[in-house]
C-alpha cells in the first residue's frame, strides 16, 4: 500500500510540527545515570523530576524508502556542572545516517564511533549538520532557552539506546566560568 503526500507545519521559534502524532518527553528520572554528578543527580530527584527534553514526531513507516522528521526541544538547565541534554543514541542499523537543522537557542551535537573516534558541532539557528553512518550522536543544550532542532533520518534507522547507556559518551560538555567546556568522561568505556 502506498501512502499519500502530505503537508506539515514547522513553526520554527517553537518547534511545533503539525500534525505531530505524538510527543515523548524525558525526565531526569528517564535519564538517571547519564549524568556524570550521580550526586547532583540524587538531590535532585529527592525533590522534584524535572523535564530535561521533549520529542515530537509524525509515525511513519519504518522501512526503507521512509524518512522519519522529529522536533526535539532541549531545556536549559544542569546536573552538577553538566548541560541538559538528549539520551544520545547509535541507529539499531548502523549504515544510515541523520540530519539535524538549528531552529532556535545553543547547543552542541556530539558525535562519537565505538572505535573512540570524536566529533562536536556548535548548533544555532540555521545549522544543518549531518551525522554520517556509524556514528552515535547526542545533543546538549549549552544556552539559558530551549534549544530546538529539526531532524530527519531514514525509515528504517531505527534507535539504539542501549550502548549509550552501557558506555556514555566519550566526551561531557560542563559549564566552567560561564562557559561550555568539554571534557573527557571518566565513565566512557571502550
Amino acid at each position: 500500500m502506498s501512502m499519500k503526500p502530505f503537508p506539515m507545519n514547522l513553526n520554527f521559534k517553537t518547534g511545533e510540527l503539525t500534525p505531530n502524532d505524538r510527543t515523548n518527553i524525558r525526565k531526569l528520572s528517564d535519564m538517571k545515570g547519564m549524568f556524570l554528578d550521580s550526586e547532583a543527580e540524587r538531590r535532585i530527584l529527592e525533590k522534584d523530576d524535572p523535564l530535561i527534553y521533549s520529542f515530537s514526531e509524525k509515525v511513519l513507516p519504518e522501512e526503507n524508502g521512509h524518512l522519519q522528521i522529529a522536533t526535539t526541544t532541549i531545556h536549559p538547565g544542569k546536573i552538577g556542572d553538566e548541560y541538559h541534554m538528549t539520551k544520545g543514541h547509535y541507529h539499531r542499523r548502523p549504515d544510515t545516517s541523520e540530519m539535524y537543522l538549528g531552529l532556535e537557542g545553543e547547543g552542541c551535537l556530539l558525535m562519537q564511533t565505538v572505535e573512540g573516534d570524536f566529533e562536536s558541532i556548535t548548533i544555532r539557528p540555521g545549522t544543518v549538520a549531518y551525522i554520517p553512518p556509524y556514528w552515535g550522536h547526542r545533543m546538549v543544550n549549552t544556552g539559558r532557552t530551549p534549544y530546538i532542532f529539526f531532524a530527519v533520518y531514514p525509515g528504517d534507522a531505527g534507535h539504539n539506546y542501549g550502548d549509550i547507556e552501557k558506555t556514555g559518551f566519550l566526551k561531557i560538555l560542563i559549564e566552567r566560568n560561564g562557559k561550555p567546556l568539554l571534557i573527557d568522561n571518566p565513565r566512557w568505556k571502550k
